[in-house]
């Protein structure tokens, strides 16, 4: 038997149902036995959606009102009514199974999943299985319109059926016309058999993608690929998400196995999107149509995607990870913030009895440099969901000195950690190239606790200075010269984020107060005010949020990069995107006498002008938040070692390879024992001044033993 369902939302109709998140309103259905071509009694029962404010369009469709709706039932007691009228049906017709048959998916893939899942109420088995009437009438009559193009109307014309909606109720005639087109399939001259039904998966399937796997054994001839019509990219996303709580966001479409992958950024953190596979591209086209939802009260932007990309997130393991990874159905926790000491046993006696992990040792995967030094990252398999909660349960617990934070991951997410482990090089690889002394801004970025700052944070990606000023409106005269900030991410892109001086910490709370969720293109931004010195800790690398500030990873900028294979060059942002900042580490490019003597602009809100800046760039590994091992480089643009000499007399650094740097030192090392130390080799004369000691801020940051720079 058939249950042929049709229903309405109080939003968009038609080829948009579902895709505006509103909720449903109208139920109608009956029952139809295909041996017999017998009908049931057909049902019409009304919905009362939390918010009853109807679109026109619904309105107009429909002839519904939030008056008859608000005296209707809710969702779940509707959906109790419809498994119990359709079993009474059933038996009348002497049948006990039945499965659902709608017009197309989105109503059961893009309406009641997505909203029984948000309300935290589970459907019934029959509504994980339907057959959608458009492939099926497609199937019958190849000559038909394409799938995609068929509607009730243009199934019944084409069979020459009556197609006056006029004649009964919205939702009533829907379902009588599809019973017809049923029937007229059913005939003798098709003779259509249903047979293969649309299926909707129970949950999300984790583990290793196959295809990744294939791919990182395949690398090397590249054979392997996804399908680019099967992926998008969720951005948005709470940092605390997990793979379940992305498919919980796509819950009614089918994700591939594995097809989770979590993005993080060059800290190993997770930076709020995802790459998600789907089984086909169709479930990715209504993927797609979820732009803008909402996961709990943030809303998430879903772009298409390449397979490309997707293993480049989730591509990246090994045969260690492999093996980590082939027990299947497991949960997987990340630990972070173990003593660089943790052993094995270390971990299970923190986890305890509570939460014994998969395979005992085996189920542990301690992630490390590429010199095999520990990182203090973790990742561990549980069996079940009860062990694994009992062990999130001991987040921020102490083992040894440190407290261990534990977060749910994904097979992707480790994956791509232990991937960076891979494409990470030690250190200082190489001799460093010439050190050339930071030369000022011409405008510093003013420090201090005075709460004269505004940070804009939600900007369009394609905001500009011009679009930030006319969001300011008035309060334009009151920013500071040079006053506007505009914060980048690491490949030197606009982050959303941006900070503006005001003129006093009055005006300040003004443009807070008073542009605070004002709406920039199609996007409302958030407005706080802040201190010179919280917006320096962000511009610098730092990150600001409720908990307070967290340092950036290291305040040298005096350090030339490595020979990093990835970075060969500088980031070089173009001067005509106005949206950067200048750090006072940032290098200006070469320029002649005339052009330094030059004054800048009396009054501009923009940075001060130069042909080029180059963008502090940090080597970062996935360390734990409490126990950074990183450092800061920039790097030394052709021609700036010229350009420094004429404009100081800082002395210059000797030629490449004059610099060592000496780590694991005593604490109460001082010149004469380095000196002593270096005896029979040549260091820089001048009273020694080739020694610098790192300063007690940097080594504050660092958190690591007295350490000496000598040239």
């Amino acid at each position: 038997s058939l249950v042929v369902l049709f229903g309405a939302t109080a939003g968009a109709y038609g080829a948009k149902l579902g895709s505006d998140e509103r909720e449903l309103i109208l139920l109608v259905w009956q029952v139809v036995d295909l041996h017999s071509k017998k009908v049931g009694t057909l049902h019409k029962s009304l919905v009362k959606a939390d918010n009853l404010d109807l679109s026109d369009q619904c309105r107009e469709v429909s002839g519904l009102t939030p008056e008859g709706l608000g005296k209707a039932e809710p969702l779940d007691r509707v959906l109790q009514q419809f498994s119990q009228l359709v079993s009474s049906d059933l038996k009348v017709l002497g049948r006990s199974s039945y499965t659902l048959c709608s017009d197309g998916q989105l109503l059961i893939r893009q309406v009641l999943h997505p909203e029984t899942s948000k309300k935290n109420f589970l459907l019934s088995d029959c509504f994980y299985s339907f057959y959608d009437l458009r492939k099926e009438f497609h199937t019958c009559y190849p000559s038909s319109a394409a799938v995609k193009d068929q509607t009730i109307k243009t199934m019944a014309e084409y069979l020459g059926l009556g197609t006056d909606e006029a004649e009964e109720d919205f939702g009533v005639w829907q379902v009588k016309t599809m019973v017809a087109i049923i029937f007229s399939m059913l005939s003798e001259g098709c003779n259509h058999v249903f047979t293969e039904p649309e299926t909707v998966k129970y949950k999300y399937e984790t583990g290793p993608c196959l295809l990744c796997l294939l791919y990182f054994f395949l690398c090397s001839s590249k054979s392997e690929t996804v399908d680019s019509e099967t992926v998008i990219r969720a951005r948005g996303l709470p940092w605390q998400s997990s793979d379940q709580d992305i498919a919980r966001f796509f819950k009614g479409l089918n994700i591939a196995k594995g097809g989770v992958a979590l993005c993080l950024n060059s800290q190993g953190r997770r930076n709020g999107e995802a790459l998600v596979r789907f089984v086909n591209s169709e479930q990715r086209d209504l993927a797609l149509e979820r732009h803008k939802h909402h996961m709990g009260s943030r809303y998430i932007e879903v772009y298409k995607a390449t397979g490309e990309e997707f293993l480049k997130i989730a591509g990246g393991t090994s045969n260690e990870v492999a093996q980590f990874l082939s027990k299947e159905n497991q949960v997987i926790i990340r630990m972070r913030g173990l003593p660089f000491t943790a052993t094995q046993e270390d971990v299970l006696g923190f986890l305890g009895p509570e939460c014994p992990v998969t395979g005992g040792k085996e189920g542990l995967l301690f992630v490390k440099y590429p010199d095999g030094r520990p990182t203090g990252d973790a990742f561990v398999l549980f069996s079940c969901e009860e062990y694994a909660q009992n062990a999130l349960k001991k987040h921020k617990e102490i083992l040894g000195k440190r407290y261990i934070e534990l977060f749910r991951s994904t097979a992707a997410e480790v994956q791509q950690v232990v991937l960076n482990r891979y494409m990470s090089t030690p250190l200082i690889p190489t001799l460093p190239t010439p050190i050339i002394p930071v030369i000022p801004p011409p405008y510093t970025i003013a420090a201090g606790s005075i709460r004269d700052c505004v940070r804009l944070r939600g900007l369009p990606y394609t905001a500009g200075i011009d679009d930030i000023l006319e969001f300011m409106g008035d309060a334009t005269g009151d920013i500071k010269p040079h006053g506007v900030h505009m914060v980048l991410n690491q490949q030197g892109r606009p982050s959303g984020d941006a900070f503006i001086q005001m003129k006093s910490a009055d005006k300040a709370f003004m443009v807070a107060q008073k542009c605070h969720k004002k709406m920039m293109k199609d996007r409302y931004v958030e407005v706080f005010q802040c201190s010179g010195e919280e917006m320096n800790f962000v511009l610098m690398g730092g990150t600001l949020n409720r908990s307070g500030l967290s340092p950036p990873p290291c305040k040298l900028p005096c350090l030339s990069p490595p020979a990093y294979a990835a970075f060969q060059t500088a980031a070089v942002i173009p001067a005509e995107a106005a949206a950067l900042y200048q750090p006072q580490a940032l290098l200006p490019s070469t320029r002649t006498p005339q052009a330094s003597a030059a004054a800048p602009p009396t009054v501009t809100y923009y940075p001060a002008q130069a042909a080029q800046l180059y963008m502090n760039y940090t080597a970062y590994y996935p360390s734990p938040p409490v126990s950074p091992t990183t450092v800061g480089y920039i790097a030394a643009p052709p021609g700036a070692v010229a350009a420094a000499a004429t404009a100081t007399h800082t002395p210059i650094l000797p030629q490449p390879g004059a610099l060592v740097r000496m780590q694991g030192l005593p604490y109460n090392t001082g010149m004469k024992e380095i000196l002593s130390f270096f005896q029979g080799y040549q260091y820089a004369p001048d009273d020694y001044n080739g020694l610098i000691q790192l300063s007690d801020q940097a080594r504050s940051v660092l958190q690591a033993p007295k350490e000496w720079v000598c040239l």
